[in-house]
């Protein structure tokens, strides 16, 4: 690196600390966690995109495809069941929770079955999103290390400072047209390795001549996720569905875009664009990785800088070794951007459900000036934890992207299977689905520890199964009828077309990754 990747690496960071500073006026809390209520589709649609297709995937995923043992575009199985789980969210979930008017999606649940029920759920979701977001912290923490050459807690306090700073002055504001900001750099830059990896092994003759055929499959049809991480396509599908509707849907850090849509219209047009931006840009990290994975294998020199034969070294020491200058400090923003997207949407949404849960546990009411001083304390408090998680988190999978998913896939299951059961049913309270929901998180702990064979994506199917499985069987054991119904059910209205859309959109998506193979 020169001065001129640090000009560009620091004017980037000054930018962002204008944009809070710029957008710090609020006067209520829908004004600092929901923008207002007044955002159109095309911002919150890529800060969706940035905060899911974070540094994590920017970094790992190309490291997944190009060097990890076992790996390849496999990967893309992991986007089929998108445009599925994207369905269901538009036909029910999103629009009842955007018509509720909360500001905390877990609100909702104790309108429905009462404050335990939204206590125990948020509490999941703050453990389950502080972890998650602390391995990404260390990810790129690591990374930075590698090459600005800064030590461990010098990244992390680089990358925690600013983005506390921008993200508790502007509030969603900040966090949504920052993330609009990153997402746009992290595609640049993806596109940007992909080019100059191609340039470096020699072309696109030469990479096809090069690479391992092995890491050109798509889908596992042969194997059912019965052998430990084999990827295979039934547990992608039915796992995955599970993932995505309960990520989208039922996690604050991302439903509480959701909840800043303007009106239904901005929202379903936010869900049908996020549903087909995914897979290209997925596509587009994957190919990155394949092409730089590559070179790395065909180069001794190349692979003997990445230590231990980690592969998430594998972006890093390409872009310091292989791009111009200018050209490296414009990746290592699109890096800091993805990494501040995920850790300032972590914030901001763990802010929101610590103050509401604060406010229903006292019984307090809080003016608008006090709300947001508790939302700015709180984000503070959320930021510094995630932060000092984050130099104890270690190595859970061979790759940070599977760790992260990995873990989120002992909560997605039960999550999901709690908000279906508010939604749609009228007779449980909460003494039924609040049993369910501990016994599906301690089902797959058991899992985890006890079956070491079963694919960890399938946690999110057994995880959903035994929520509803305990929460039906405790109503006929404990058959304690709700009170009424508290909460109104909004179903958007699905046209033709959106149906037809989506599943056209998965067809394709299946087909693209059988073809694949065979145009390499």
């Amino acid at each position: 690196m020169n001065y001129l990747d640090y000009l560009i690496v620091a004017c980037y960071l000054i930018g962002l600390l204008v944009l809070g500073f710029v957008l710090r006026k609020q006067q209520n809390k829908d004004d600092y966690f929901l923008a207002g209520r007044a955002l159109g589709w095309k911002p919150l649609t890529l800060s969706i995109m940035a905060t899911q297709l974070s540094a994590v995937s920017f970094i790992s995923a190309p490291a997944f495809v190009g060097l990890r043992e076992g790996g390849g575009l496999i990967w893309l199985s992991y986007e089929l069941a998108v445009p599925l789980a994207m369905l269901l969210l538009l036909w029910l979930v999103l629009p009842t929770l955007h018509g509720s008017g909360v500001v905390s999606i877990y609100d909702f649940l104790e309108r429905r079955f009462g404050r335990s029920s939204r206590l125990l759920i948020s509490l999941v979701f703050q453990i389950s999103r502080s972890f998650a977001t602390a391995i990404m912290i260390y990810a790129i923490s690591i990374i930075l290390q590698s090459t600005i050459g800064l030590a461990f807690w010098q990244s992390v306090l680089c990358i925690g400072a600013i983005t506390l700073i921008y993200s508790l002055q502007g509030g969603m504001k900040a966090v949504v047209y920052g993330d609009a900001i990153q997402m746009v750099l992290i595609i640049l830059g993806a596109l940007a390795c992909l080019g100059f990896g191609l340039y470096h092994i020699g072309g696109w003759t030469q990479f096809v001549a090069l690479v391992e055929p092995s890491r050109l499959q798509t889908l596992n049809i042969e194997t059912a996720g019965m052998h430990g991480s084999d990827f295979g396509l039934l547990p992608m599908l039915f796992g995955g569905f599970i993932l995505y509707a309960s990520y989208y849907g039922c996690d604050q850090s991302e439903a509480q875009r959701s909840l800043a849509a303007k009106s239904p219209l901005e929202l379903k047009k936010m869900i049908m664009a996020a549903s087909f931006l995914r897979f290209p840009i997925t596509l587009i990290y994957c190919f990155a990785g394949l092409v730089i994975g590559t070179l790395a294998l065909s180069q001794p020199a190349f692979l003997a800088q990445i230590p231990d034969a980690h592969p998430d070294w594998m972006m890093p020491v390409f872009i310091i070794n292989y791009l111009p200058n200018g050209v490296i400090g414009l990746l290592l923003v699109a890096i800091l951007a993805a990494a501040m997207s995920s850790l300032s949407s972590a914030i901001n949404s763990l802010a929101a459900v610590t103050v509401e849960d604060y406010c229903r546990y006292q019984n307090k009411v809080l003016n608008n000036q006090q709300y947001l001083l508790y939302a700015k304390i709180t984000g503070a408090f959320w930021g510094l934890l995630t932060l000092t998680l984050s130099f104890y988190a270690g190595d859970i999978a061979p790759t940070i992207i599977e760790a992260i998913n990995k873990v989120g896939s002992i909560f997605y299951g039960p999550v999901l299977a709690m908000f279906l059961l508010a939604i749609t049913s009228k007779k449980l309270c909460s003494r039924h689905v609040n049993s369910g929901l501990v016994l599906g998180l301690l089902s797959n702990l058991l899992l985890w520890l006890l079956v070491k064979d079963l694919f960890w994506f399938w946690w999110n199917v057994t995880g959903f199964v035994a929520t509803l499985a305990v929460s039906f069987a405790t109503f006929y054991i404990w058959p304690k009828q709700a009170t009424e119904l508290k909460v109104q059910r909004y179903a958007t209205a699905l046209t033709k077309s959106n149906v037809l859309s989506m599943l056209l959109w998965f067809v394709l998506i299946i087909s693209s990754c059988m073809a694949l193979p065979y145009l390499v």
